[in-house]
């Protein structure tokens, strides 16, 4: 199996003042939402997914949508949707390969947004 992932927005918000330090502890809670899995007409899968960054206390908040592409052997496919008919979990291969490219990019937002001041 090949899966592609796609972000098509990104967004990151300091709520934090700037002029305040940053606590000295912070609690990050991470989430990735898969919205289904559909197929293309060129018979691979579509797998639109929102992950969210949120912090405690409330410094920030950070969301990444996209998609992911999934291609493989035809049999390998059909059990995946068959699968998300029946509301299971999907592969970890694809939610490994989702949350690799959204971290990253949650990293590099955060490190822009959150940059302890001068």
């Amino acid at each position: 199996m090949k899966v592609n992932v796609f972000v098509t927005n990104m967004t990151g918000e300091r709520l934090w003042e700037v002029e305040k330090d940053l606590p000295a502890q912070i609690q990050i809670a991470v989430n990735i939402n898969v919205l289904g899995i559909e197929e293309q007409s060129d018979g691979s899968l579509r797998s639109p997914f929102v992950f969210t960054v949120n912090f405690t206390p409330a410094i920030a908040q950070i969301s990444i949508k996209g998609r992911a592409r999934i291609q493989g052997e035809k049999d390998e496919l059909q059990k995946i949707l068959q699968e998300q008919k029946e509301k299971k979990v999907p592969p970890a291969q694809i939610l490994q390969a989702i949350a690799s490219t959204a971290i990253a990019e949650a990293i590099l937002i955060s490190k822009t947004i959150l940059r302890a001041r001068r």
